[in-house]
C-alpha cells in the first residue's frame, strides 16, 4: 500500500495528503518570504479587523504558521491546527512561541480546544479537504465558535493549486448553509475588493 492510499477503515485522505512530496515547495516558499521580510500578512490584517483585542483565534490549516504568528504579534491568543507533520515542524522551528496542534480539522473538538472568537480558514484549506467532507468540516468549525464568533474563509474557487478542487461559490454557500452558517460578507481579496471569479474571501457566522 502506498503512502497516498488510506488504510482500511481510516478517514479519507485530504487532497493535500494525496499531493505527498509535491507539496514540499509550499513551506519552503513561505519560509523564504518570511525570512526576506516580505509582507505575507494580508489575511491576518483582515482577521485582526474582525476581532476585539486579546481575542481567541483558531487558525484551521495553519501551515507553517505565518497567519498565526501575525495574529499573535497583534496581541491575540492563537491556536493553530495542521495535519501535515512537516509543516508543523517548520512552524515550531520558525515560530517557537506558537501553539500548534498536529491534527486534521475533524480531529479536534471544543472539549479539547475550547471556543474561539474567530476561526481563520484561509490559504486554500477548503479546496484541499478530503472529497465530500466540506460540510462536516464547516459544521465542525461552527461548533468551535464562541458566542458572536465568526469564520474567515479564503480560497480559489477555480484555477487553484495542483491537486485542489474547483469549488464554485454557489456550492460553497449551499454547503455553508447546510452546516448551520450564513454568509455575512464576500470579497475578492483580503483588502476587501469586490468579488472575483478567481478568488473568494468569506465571512461566515452561525445561523440564529
Amino acid at each position: 500500500m502506498s503512502e497516498s492510499e488510506p488504510r482500511p477503515g481510516a478517514a479519507p485522505l485530504t487532497r493535500w495528503a494525496v499531493g505527498g512530496a509535491g507539496n514540499d515547495g509550499y513551506g519552503r516558499m513561505f519560509g523564504e518570504l518570511v525570512s526576506a521580510g516580505t509582507d505575507v500578512d494580508g489575511e491576518a490584517r483582515l482577521a485582526d479587523a474582525l476581532l476585539p483585542r486579546d481575542a481567541r483565534v483558531l487558525d484551521a490549516g495553519s501551515g507553517m504558521g505565518r497567519v498565526s504568528a501575525a495574529l499573535a504579534a497583534r496581541g491575540h491568543r492563537v491556536v493553530g491546527i495542521e495535519p501535515d507533520a512537516a509543516l508543523v515542524a517548520q512552524c515550531r522551528h520558525t515560530f517557537p512561541g506558537l501553539e500548534v496542534v498536529e491534527s486534521d480539522i475533524l480531529g479536534v473538538t471544543a472539549e479539547q480546544l475550547g471556543l474561539f472568537d474567530l476561526v481563520v480558514c484561509v490559504g486554500n484549506v477548503m479546496i484541499y479537504l478530503a472529497d465530500g467532507t466540506e460540510r462536516a468540516v464547516l459544521a465542525r468549525l461552527r461548533s468551535l465558535l464562541a458566542p458572536g464568533g465568526r469564520i474567515l474563509v479564503g480560497f480559489h474557487p477555480v484555477d487553484g493549486p495542483t491537486n485542489s478542487r474547483t469549488y464554485p461559490p454557489e456550492e460553497f454557500v449551499a454547503d455553508a448553509e447546510a452546516s448551520g452558517l450564513r454568509v455575512d460578507l464576500r470579497f475578492g481579496t483580503y483588502e476587501l475588493h469586490p468579488p472575483l471569479e478567481t478568488y473568494a474571501v468569506w465571512v461566515l457566522s452561525p445561523e440564529a
